[in-house]
């Protein structure tokens, strides 16, 4: 049976999750991470894909993307997928797939659901208590949206630019 479409609608900001083929780990040590970073760097920019966020954890990412062009999403994970999954299997001398089939995508299709992406996707790394504040996880856009660390991967969404600061202090307690 043939695949259905995606939803890949320009401008519409989209919750991206791609986890490990059984749930085995895509980022094995620090080198990974950047790795996959640049990937995203590059093929966001040459797919003109806005990242907003993103965590990358030890055998999944999450991230919040809105593309200029219809079907943006779908090139920028196929440049990563080829381009990360070559870069992985070369270093640890494998072969075969590193991700558990296509990513899946939602649309955001509201202010409130795009918020609420925001502090899930950068709350990841402590509902997994890998870290005790978001801002203690390294590989998290967590620092640059809530402290203004420069992160050149990032387009900031119109939407969070308009949240309340109060905003901050709900997002590291999980409520909201």
């Amino acid at each position: 049976m043939a695949r259905l479409p995606r939803f890949d609608l320009p401008w519409i900001p989209q919750h991206i999750v791609q986890r490990g083929n059984n749930r085995q780990v895509c980022f094995a040590a620090e080198i990974d991470y950047w790795q996959y970073l640049l990937e995203l760097r590059e093929a966001s920019v040459k797919h003109r894909c806005a990242i907003h966020a993103y965590v990358l954890m030890t055998n999944h990412v999450h991230l919040l993307v809105t593309p200029e062009e219809a079907g943006g999403v779908s090139r920028m994970m196929q440049a990563i997928g080829r381009r990360y999954v070559g870069c992985f299997n070369a270093r640890y001398r494998r072969t075969g797939t590193l991700w558990e089939g296509r990513f899946k995508s939602a649309l955001v299709d509201s202010e409130h659901y795009l918020l609420r992406c925001y502090r899930y996707i950068e709350l990841n790394p402590v509902r997994a208590h890998m870290t005790a504040s978001p801002g203690g996880y390294r590989w998290s856009s967590y620092r640059c949206n809530a402290d203004d660390h420069p992160d050149p991967i990032l387009t900031p969404h119109p939407e969070y630019l308009k949240r309340p600061r109060s905003f901050e202090s709900a997002r590291t307690r999980g409520s909201g």
